[in-house]
């Protein structure tokens, strides 16, 4: 675990994503409806090393992000703030890639990416995350499935681990 941790406080961008056994992203349209508590445990334990986090504008609208412990900035193309109750959170209409620059410019290089697979791919082909800490529960039958393989191309390091049935896969460059 120490050598693990030394690896996330180094690091610049990390995002995390849980996903159900079968690839869903969300169930009953929130991604509670795939998370564990070993899965909780681990976000958390990542989001404490973070100097802000990014998001979309789904995730603001189906996430409990009204308080959140460093700044919290939504991108998304819309017009109105999803999240206006957190005094931490910003409203960005940028592109994935612009949004990552200015967060690193403006709040510094720990940034955690807690967005939707759409947001995380379109990083991970940008080349901009340099950990991916991907989270597979035992849930089936949810909503917006993606190929777990296909996000772990890319990374030349994958470390695997599991605990209380949750499957840990964590990817670098």
């Amino acid at each position: 675990m120490c050598e693990k941790k030394n690896i996330l406080t180094r690091m610049a961008v990390i995002a995390t994503l849980v996903v159900g056994a079968d690839g869903s992203t969300m169930k009953d349209g929130s991604s509670q409806g795939v998370t564990s508590g070993a899965d909780r445990a681990n976000f958390l334990a990542h989001r404490k090393l973070a100097d802000c986090i990014i998001i979309g504008g789904n995730t603001a609208r189906t996430e409990p992000y009204l308080h959140t412990p460093v700044p919290v900035i939504v991108i998304s193309h819309g017009d109105e703030n999803p999240l206006a109750a957190n005094p931490l959170a910003h409203f960005w209409n940028l592109s994935p890639v612009a949004a990552l620059d200015r967060a690193i410019a403006t709040f510094g290089p720990r940034v955690h990416i807690e967005a939707g697979a759409s947001l995380i791919t379109e990083l991970i082909s940008e080349g901009r995350i340099d950990q991916l800490e991907l989270s597979v529960t035992q849930v089936v039958g949810g909503e917006k499935r993606v190929n777990i393989e296909s996000l772990l191309q890319g990374f030349t390091r994958i470390d695997e681990s599991e605990s209380e049935g949750t499957r840990f896969i964590s990817a670098s460059k």
